[in-house]
């Protein structure tokens, strides 16, 4: 039986939300699944993404399959690289408690590095807001059905030689 990891649909037309499942792949998108790993609610600014990471690196490490999108978000929440990690751990090249150490500094940067987006995003939505809207108005001289009679008849027809 192939087990992937995948998005859930849910919510309104126009209006997802997602359920990050664990499901047999033959079974339908929205359909029956084994284990719920989190949520992920693409509507908001940054993206709201909870995940379990224990539950997910026990099914990675299983041999579940992730989709693309759910690949992307484990690999934002840390997961892959917390498995890529214990691998090292498991092939003897450094102990668990290096491996933990290079993941809770990982961990930290991450967060900072959101942290200054967020703040960022925030920074120039209400640089937007404050912004005073001017509207250039310019004005265009039309001439009268006269005038244009008058330089009509003013030019002078060329002659050929």
């Amino acid at each position: 039986m192939a087990v992937k990891m995948r998005l859930q649909r849910h919510g309104s037309k126009k209006r997802p939300f997602y359920f990050i499942v664990v499901a047999d792949a033959r079974s339908p998108r929205d359909g029956k699944f084994i284990q719920k790993l989190g949520s992920y609610n693409p509507l908001t600014v940054p993206a709201t993404v909870l995940v379990d990471r224990q539950k997910a690196l026990d099914w990675l490490q299983k041999g579940a399959q992730p989709t693309d999108t759910v690949r992307r978000i484990l690999s934002f929440k840390g997961v892959l690289y917390l498995k890529h990690l214990l691998r090292g751990v498991s092939l003897g090249l450094f102990d668990e408690a290096a491996a933990m150490e290079k993941f809770t500094k990982w961990t930290s940067e991450h967060e900072a590095n959101i942290s200054r987006r967020q703040t960022a995003h925030k920074k120039a939505r209400t640089d937007r807001r404050n912004v005073p809207v001017v509207k250039k108005v310019v004005a265009v001289e039309v001439p009268t059905p006269t005038e244009v009679a008058q330089d009509a008849a003013s030019e002078e027809p060329k002659t050929e030689e």
